[in-house]
């Protein structure tokens, strides 16, 4: 018989030893929630140690990520590859167990938190991918998608707005399979938060569509269990269980306070608390017996053996639902995805045509979406803008008791809505596909205006960080938005998101380079991608070498015969809609005697990785170099710039052609730059 008691206070140690000999971290949320941890872990959740990315495991987030040593305690007590060294090394260098949980990091870590709120959404898009997976896959007598998703999260987390966001979209979406327990502890940093969050959480969370449970006593581990238990009979809401615990439970004099939450507990108050807790053991040691009753790595075998048979019957039954639930799982496009890359890369070149990007990655999002199944969509309430729609796409519907609307894809095959209604929620659309990312068995892709990137940016970055294959599709990258004025027209955007690392950003000119652009994020399985989209008509810019698009730079035009003189004097370089303004000022410059060389640069993040002999081969040592691009201009003197036409101001709001002129976004203005440079 576990001892559930002697197993919470194995955390509570391990939490304040590690704190302690790291003389860094936060020891009271997972002292407080120590007996949460034993409820789920030791009766509900269903993982296996000996394989953490066991495809139907249950899936558990620690939102509330500074509680980190929680979720480290639990994985070397139940059995994960986390030797107690690793927890000896917490928050050093190189370790297994860094300040905040990480994924790819640490075995069993679904995700990385810190970000309040975010490990919160990132659930919401896990249940939404199990939900839809289980439609898609699951047959009559034969289930293989069946998994909750459980997450922790504390008061930080509730205040965070995305947690509104997130909620929200649980509730419409009748996420009966996310399960949330929050450790309302009622401390943060600043202290008792009772003159700042004054929610009625429960009736808050009711009001979404949430069945509550609680509050209930968070430190009776037999009642959290039973409430779990309860949840799980939920057929349409997702459930809140509200925990009512003591930060720093067992420590005398830190335990209801601030002091618990964000540093260590001390010599002294460590001796007292283990007095308190009646724990004679040595710091970082765990008795035979509590170890024992922590194990789940028997339990897990069983639990994989288990779905393996249930697997091995539903393979035989149907072989090909089987072999793409494989394929989609490992994140694997198909062999037919190379050729379906270059069908429509060259279709977007013949046909030639002169839309806005934006219509132009539609166009692309025609072929891929029909040549794959994973590809899952959304809009924050823009669709109409955004374009992320496609025929191949219906819309994500649920019927009254929360089941996922079939509707026959264009291929007549039926299939769950594979296009998203995310309502204005950038930030949480952005995390929630995130969740979908990490989940697997899809790629997640979302629009919006460019400029509300800045809503959703950290979530960006997180997916940048967390090595993902999310795509951001958005819209309206420039003062070409004209009208609508400065608050929707982005400027420093482009170059923003250019700075953060491992994410890949494209501005396409036209329809070949918006197809590439896709091609490429969809074959980047470990990088994010933001695609900056046009609002207003781009020419198609004809080339030789549609190849070299997929380098972020290439040479576009070559200077047509000056007089005796073939050779370029001078480079522009463009990007997006500003190629057009570079062919025409190459046009205006050749009457006046000047020739130069055009290169289109749809990537930087993908040029920079180019190899040093390329980077020459389109920008050739000692011509100057003038970039051409609407937004702010620091971003374009690292590549040796003698002059950016660019704008480091804010836009107006006036129809495009005007704020064009207005601006300096001339053939006339871009040619003039260049003569000066030249001094001719």
């Amino acid at each position: 018989m576990a001892n559930t008691q002697m197993m919470a206070t194995a955390i509570r140690a391990l939490a304040m030893d590690a704190v302690q000999q790291a003389n860094s971290g936060h020891p009271g949320a997972p002292m407080g929630m120590a007996d949460m941890a034993v409820a789920l872990w030791g009766s509900h959740l269903k993982h296996s140690p000996h394989n953490p990315n066991w495809f139907d495991r249950d899936r558990f987030v620690l939102s509330n990520g500074h509680g980190s040593m929680l979720i480290y305690a639990v994985l070397h007590l139940t059995g994960y590859n986390l030797p107690i060294k690793e927890l000896k090394n917490f928050r050093q260098l190189h370790s297994k167990t860094p300040g905040h949980p990480e994924v790819g990091y640490t075995p069993g870590v679904e995700t990385t938190t810190g970000p309040l709120g975010q490990g919160l959404t990132n659930a919401v898009g896990m249940a939404l991918a199990e939900k839809l997976l289980a439609k898609e896959f699951n047959r009559e007598g034969h289930t293989v998608v069946d998994h909750n998703t459980y997450v922790f999260m504390g008061d930080g987390c509730l205040m965070e707005g995305i947690s509104h966001e997130a909620a929200a979209l649980a509730g419409a979406w009748k996420l009966n399979k996310l399960i949330a327990l929050y450790d309302d502890n009622g401390i943060s940093i600043d202290g008792q938060v009772t003159p700042w969050f004054i929610d009625n959480t429960a009736v808050r969370f009711a009001a979404y569509g949430w069945n509550v449970l609680g509050p209930i006593d968070g430190h009776d581990a037999e009642l959290v269990a039973n409430s779990i238990a309860g949840a799980k009979h939920s057929n349409d809401k997702p459930t809140l269980i509200i925990c009512k615990t003591h930060i720093g439970k067992g420590s005398p004099n830190r335990a209801n306070t601030a002091k618990a939450h964000g540093e260590p507990l001390g010599a002294e108050e460590i001796k007292l608390t283990r007095e308190a807790l009646n724990w004679p053991y040595a710091p970082f040691e765990i008795p035979k017996e509590v170890h024992d009753d922590w194990d789940a790595k028997a339990k897990g075998l069983v639990l994989e053996a288990d779905w393996d048979a249930r697997f091995a019957a539903y393979k035989a039954a149907h072989p090909a639902l089987a072999a793409e639930l494989v394929r989609r799982m490992k994140g694997e496009l198909p062999k037919s995805f190379s050729q379906l890359a270059v069908d429509t890369v060259i279709g977007a070149h013949t046909k030639a045509e002169t839309v806005a990007s934006r219509k132009a990655s539609q166009l692309a999002l025609e072929s891929f979406t029909a040549g794959l199944p994973e590809l899952l969509g959304g809009s924050a309430d823009l669709t109409g803008s955004n374009l992320t729609n496609t025929k191949a796409t219906p819309a994500l519907r649920f019927d009254m008791n929360g089941e996922v609307v079939l509707t026959a894809n264009a291929d007549g095959v039926s299939a769950g809505g594979r296009h998203i209604n995310y309502g204005v929620r950038e930030f949480g659309m952005a995390a929630i596909m995130n969740g979908i990312a990490l989940h697997g068995g899809y790629i997640p892709y979302g629009g919006t205006f460019l400029t509300f990137s800045d809503y959703s940016r950290n979530a960006i970055r997180m997916a940048a960080l967390m090595k993902l294959r999310v795509i951001h599709v958005f819209t309206h990258d420039s003062i070409g938005l004209g009208e609508d004025g400065p608050t929707h027209q982005s400027i420093e955007h482009a170059a923003s998101l250019r700075l953060i690392p491992n994410l890949d950003v494209w501005r396409p000119g036209d329809t070949a380079e918006t197809a590439v652009a896709w091609a490429v994020a969809l074959q980047n399985k470990t990088k994010p991608t933001a695609l900056l989209l046009s609002r207003q008509n781009l020419p198609y810019a004809p080339k030789d070498d549609l190849g070299q698009i997929s380098k972020g730079a290439y040479v576009l035009s070559e200077p047509a015969e000056v007089g005796l003189n073939k050779k370029a004097q001078a480079v522009i370089i463009a990007t997006g809609s500003e190629v057009q303004l570079a062919l025409k000022a190459q046009e205006l410059l050749a009457t006046y005697k000047i020739a130069v060389r055009v290169v289109s640069m749809p990537s930087n993040t993908t040029f920079d990785r180019q190899k040093p002999a390329y980077k020459t081969d389109v920008l050739p040592e000692g011509l100057p170099r003038i970039a051409v691009e609407m937004g702010v201009t620091d971003g374009w003197w690292k590549y040796g710039c003698a002059a950016v036409v660019g704008i480091d101001t804010f836009g107006e709001s006036a129809p495009a052609p005007v704020l064009f002129k207005h601006f300096g976004f001339t053939p006339e203005n871009v040619a003039d730059t260049v003569r000066k440079v030249l001094k001719k």
